[in-house]
């Protein structure tokens, strides 16, 4: 239980109705999981507007509202705490009632289009390997001592943060290794945090259906950096031009990184197999199970966060090079006519890009590589052609397929992916609208020491299609394929 008024603290109001000398058992943006005395945030949500439940979550027994406007007619005995911004409140509030876990511990957070989840596993696995001490917030999962939680979202709800910071500093963690997503930032879940450092890996074509210009997409996740305070650190890509538009009035201690370009923290891609890379880090060489120029960044990042947390160098390049790739991202096998089969993530054009001529790469180009992609339903159409030329242009054979189509028609999003493919590319293509089916046909293709690369859902476990998630995993499946145990 802590007072109304303390949890009040940092929050902008501009009214208040009653006394904020009560006493708050909890706090709930959901009008259901109120509980007696309970404090509820009325928030304006993209499908309901949580005002319109501000009486149900007085009858769940809420002593206390949050609000952008009040009610017509104010119950006696009921605090109501007018502000501009319920969002942004909510974000300090719950900081405030879970004891400002972020001020506790060394929250880092990783931001970008590609490389967030990799970066931010990588640095979980790295600090964990003597012993737990570092906490993990992804598309993939909450993870902290005994504890893990399959994500929901890449950014959860500011109450969801705080709850899991707090659980984490009980549980002894010193650090938390969080993906900052953009839709994350601009519907304020990352108010009320504080933050150790902040690292920028990349920007290139993504999410323009929610944020409709790229401009806009940018300055969202510049917010995570203008946030920053003078005792934080921002770590930069500087290959990517965008990383300078990052810092720009930003008071944080800035460092940077890069591949191409005079940083802080450089590397080199020496050698590469399907097997791994041989990198050199600073000048020092180290041998690395992950493979192509996106992990080499992803790699340097982890190594840069590592030193600018106070870790020892060297014992960071012994522990780095017994990391292993996150679920999902360039995930590899091969079966027994010696055909290696990739399963990765990459779900825009910039990423399917980067493991097309990572594969291109490594293969002596005497092999095929077959290619299996689709794109998401409800999201960004502009990258659907984009991402169709890509594959055709630095595949051999592409089969496009359904992703997750979620509302949409499956066979309408691979007709706009086969817009952007040049007509000397046409002949390589062939649409076949089952994922499962898809593979097979790659299976079919493929001769010994060909590559088939599965694109676009990498870790997930599910295919959304009309409101229902079924199950369907691209590792699991192309495996019982490839092993004929399908």
């Amino acid at each position: 239980m802590k007072k109304l008024k303390e949890i009040l603290y940092k929050v902008s109001i501009e009214g208040i109705s009653g006394s904020t000398d009560v006493a708050v058992s909890n706090v709930a943006m959901d009008s259901r999981k109120v509980k007696k005395d309970g404090l509820y945030v009325a928030i304006k949500g993209s499908l309901t507007d949580g005002h319109g439940y501000i009486d149900q979550a007085i009858e769940a027994g809420a002593n206390s509202i949050i609000c952008e406007g009040l009610p017509e007619n104010l119950k006696p005995g009921i605090t109501y705490i007018k502000v501009n911004d319920s969002r942004a409140s909510l974000g300090w509030v719950a900081s405030n009632f879970y004891d400002n876990p972020s001020n506790q511990l060394k929250l880092v957070g990783i931001t970008g289009t590609n490389g967030k989840t990799s970066v931010a596993t990588l640095l979980f696995d790295l600090f964990n390997f003597e012993a737990p001490q570092a906490g993990l917030i992804s598309t993939l999962s909450i993870k902290y001592g005994e504890f893990a939680y399959e994500a929901s979202h890449t950014t959860p709800d500011p109450l969801t943060l705080n709850k899991h910071l707090n659980a984490m500093i009980e549980e002894g963690m010193a650090y938390c290794f969080m993906e900052v997503s953009s839709h994350g930032i601009h519907q304020k879940r990352i108010t009320g945090l504080t933050f150790a450092g902040a690292v920028f890996t990349n920007l290139t074509h993504d999410h323009l259906d929610y944020h409709h210009t790229f401009k806009s997409y940018r300055d969202t996740k510049k917010i995570l950096f203008d946030s920053l305070s003078n005792e934080a650190f921002a770590l930069i890509n500087v290959d990517d031009k965008n990383g300078k538009v990052m810092i720009q009035n930003c008071n944080a201690k800035l460092h940077t990184y890069a591949l191409h370009r005079y940083a802080e923290f450089s590397a080199q891609v020496l050698e590469s197999q399907f097997k791994g890379m041989l990198l050199k880090i600073n000048q020092n060489e180290i041998w690395t199970q992950l493979l192509g120029e996106f992990n080499a960044y992803n790699i340097l990042a982890v190594f840069a966060t590592a030193k600018l947390l106070g870790k020892e160098e060297w014992e960071s390049l012994k522990s780095i090079s017994r990391l292993k790739g996150a679920p999902g991202r360039f995930q590899t096998f091969e079966n027994p006519d010696k055909v290696v089969v990739v399963v990765d993530y990459a779900h825009t054009p910039d990423a399917l890009k980067n493991v097309l001529h990572t594969i291109n790469k490594i293969r002596t180009q005497n092999e095929s590589l077959i290619t299996v992609v689709g794109c998401g339903g409800d999201r960004d159409q502009q990258k659907r052609p984009i991402m169709g030329g890509i594959a055709a242009q630095l595949s051999s054979k592409v089969l496009f397929t359904s992703d997750n189509p979620r509302n949409e028609d499956p066979e309408m999003i691979i007709e706009q992916m086969n817009e952007g493919v040049d007509p000397v590319d046409f002949k390589k293509t062939m649409n076949v609208t089952q994922r499962k089916e898809a593979i097979k046909v790659a299976y079919q293709l493929a001769q010994p020491g060909d590559v088939v690369l599965i694109a676009g859902k990498g870790h997930e476990n599910y295919q959304e299609i009309k409101g229902k998630r079924f199950p369907f995993d691209d590792y699991e499946i192309a495996k019982a394929i490839f092993f004929k145990t399908e």
